[in-house]
C-alpha cells in the first residue's frame, strides 16, 4: 500500500501522462499479440528460420529509412498527431493480416510486405511517442516516468503474447488480428483525448544538416553513444525472440500456448525491476550497474540457448528480461536528461534506430545463422558475443563506466508550469 500511495502521489497525478499509459498499453499490447501469431504462421508454413530472419528484417528496413525522417518530423509537428496517424496505419495493418487468414494465402511475402508498411509507421510513431514523455510530467519526475513508461511496456508485453498464444489456439490467427485491429483502435481513442499540445519544438529550416543532427548530438555525447551502442550490440548478438517459435516446437516440444509463455518470460522479469526502479531508481554508480546487468543478460541467454527443460528456459528468459530493463532505463534517462527539447524528437530517432537494429536486424542474424548452424548454435554463438561486447565497451566508453546519478548527468528539461491534476501545458 505504501508503494501505491507513494507512485500514485507522483507521475499519475498527471492526467494525460494517465491517459498516455493506457494509450501505450493499448498500443503494445496489440503489437505483441500480434507478434505470436506471424511468427507461429511463418514457421509453419515454411519450417524455415531464415523466414522467420526475414519478418525482422523487413521491419528494420524501412525502419532504417524512416527513422532520421521520422525524428525531424517529431521535432516540427505535433506529437500527439503524428501517433494517432501512424497507429491508424497500424490498424489498417491488423486488417491485412486478418485477410491474410481469412483468405488461406500461403505466401509469406504478403506478410513481409505488410510488415514493411508496419515498420515505416513505428518509424514515425517511436520518436514521437519518446518525445512526448518530458511534456507530461514536471522534470523532477522525469526518471519515475520513464520506469512506469517500461512498467506499461513490460506488463503489455507479458499479457500480450501469452493472450496471443491462447487466441491463436482459441480461434486462431482472425482471432488475434480482430483484437490487435480493436486495440489499435482504442489506441487512437485514447491518444486523441490527450490535451497537451507540443507544438513545433524546432523552427529549423528542413536540410540534410537538420536530418542528421541527433546522429552529430549523439556521437558528440560519449556517455550517450556508449549507452546506445552497448544496448544495440548487445542485443544484436544475444536476441533469441525470432527462434522462439523453433525452440517451443522443435526443442522444448511445446505449442503456441508455450510460444505465449516463452515471449512473455522477458518481459514478465523486466517487469518486476521496472516496478522496483519506479520506487527506488538506481541511485550511484548507475554506469557500472548497466554493464553488470548487460553481463547477466548475456550469461542468461546462454542458458536459454543450452536448456531443453521448459521451466529452466522460462526462468533464464526472465532473468534476462530483467538484466535488460536496468540497461533500457539508464539508456533512456540518459537519452532524456542529456537532450534539449528542440532535439529530442531527432535523438530519440537514433536511439529507435539502436533498438530496431539490435531487435529486427537481430532477428535476422539469428534466423540467418540458424540456418546455417542450427536454432541452438545461433543462440549460444550470440550469447558469448554479448559477453565479449560488455568487457570491451567497458574499455572504450570510460564515460558510461563512469556515469554516477542519472538525475545529475546532464541537461535537465524546463518545468512545466501545471496543475498536477490537469494536462501538460500547451507549447
Amino acid at each position: 500500500m505504501a508503494l501505491s500511495s507513494a507512485l500514485a502521489s507522483s507521475v499519475f497525478r498527471y492526467r494525460d501522462f494517465r491517459l498516455y499509459q493506457v494509450a501505450r498499453l493499448c498500443a503494445v499490447l496489440a503489437a505483441q499479440i500480434e507478434s505470436v501469431a506471424i511468427g507461429w504462421q511463418v514457421y509453419e508454413l515454411t519450417g524455415s528460420a531464415l523466414a522467420l530472419g526475414y519478418t525482422g528484417l523487413a521491419q528494420f528496413v524501412p525502419f532504417l529509412i524512416f527513422s532520421l525522417p521520422g525524428g525531424q518530423v517529431a521535432d516540427r509537428f505535433d506529437r500527439r498527431r503524428i501517433l494517432a496517424i501512424c497507429q491508424g496505419v497500424m490498424l489498417v495493418c491488423s486488417l491485412l493480416l486478418l485477410l491474410f487468414t481469412l483468405g488461406h494465402v500461403t505466401d509469406v511475402r504478403f506478410v513481409y510486405g505488410v510488415l514493411v508498411l508496419f515498420g515505416t509507421a513505428r518509424a514515425f510513431y517511436a520518436p514521437a511517442g519518446s518525445a512526448l514523455t518530458p511534456y507530461l510530467v514536471p522534470p523532477e519526475e522525469l526518471t519515475r516516468a520513464v520506469a512506469v513508461n517500461s512498467i506499461t511496456w513490460q506488463v503489455a508485453t507479458i499479457t500480450g503474447p501469452a493472450l496471443g498464444g491462447l487466441l491463436y489456439g482459441w480461434l486462431g490467427g482472425k482471432g488475434v488480428y480482430i483484437t490487435s485491429a480493436s486495440l489499435c483502435a482504442l489506441t487512437i481513442v485514447w491518444i486523441l483525448s490527450l490535451k497537451v499540445r507540443t507544438g513545433s519544438a524546432s523552427r529549423e529550416p528542413i536540410s540534410l544538416a537538420t536530418l542528421v543532427a541527433g546522429l552529430r548530438f549523439v556521437r558528440q555525447k560519449r556517455m550517450l553513444l556508449g549507452s546506445l551502442t552497448l544496448d544495440l550490440f548487445a542485443v544484436l548478438l544475444g536476441g533469441a525472440v525470432a527462434l522462439l517459435p523453433i525452440y517451443a516446437r522443435d526443442v522444448l516440444h511445446t505449442g503456441p500456448w508455450g510460444l505465449g509463455l516463452l515471449r512473455s518470460a522477458p518481459a514478465a522479469g523486466a517487469a518486476v525491476v521496472a516496478v522496483l526502479l519506479a520506487f527506488r531508481p538506481l541511485g550511484s554508480h548507475a554506469g557500472w550497474k548497466m554493464f553488470i546487468a548487460v553481463a547477466v543478460f548475456g550469461a542468461a541467454t546462454l542458458v536459454f540457448g543450452l536448456s531443453t527443460s521448459l521451466p529452466l528456459s522460462l526462468a533464464a528468459l526472465a532473468i534476462g528480461g530483467a538484466a535488460d530493463m536496468v540497461s533500457v532505463v539508464v539508456r533512456h534517462t540518459l537519452e532524456l536528461v542529456s537532450t534539449p527539447d528542440d532535439m529530442r524528437g531527432r535523438v530519440g530517432a537514433v536511439n529507435m534506430m539502436c533498438i530496431g537494429a539490435s531487435n529486427e536486424l537481430g532477428e535476422f542474424r539469428a534466423g540467418s545463422l540458424a540456418e546455417a548452424l542450427g536454432a541452438v548454435h545461433a543462440v549460444v554463438i550470440g550469447a558469448v558475443g554479448t559477453l565479449v561486447v560488455v568487457g570491451l565497451w567497458a574499455w572504450l566508453f570510460p564515460e558510461l563506466r563512469n556515469v554516477d546519478r542519472l538525475e545529475s548527468a546532464a541537461h535537465r528539461p524546463p518545468r512545466p508550469e501545471q496543475d498536477p491534476t490537469e494536462s501538460a501545458p500547451s507549447v
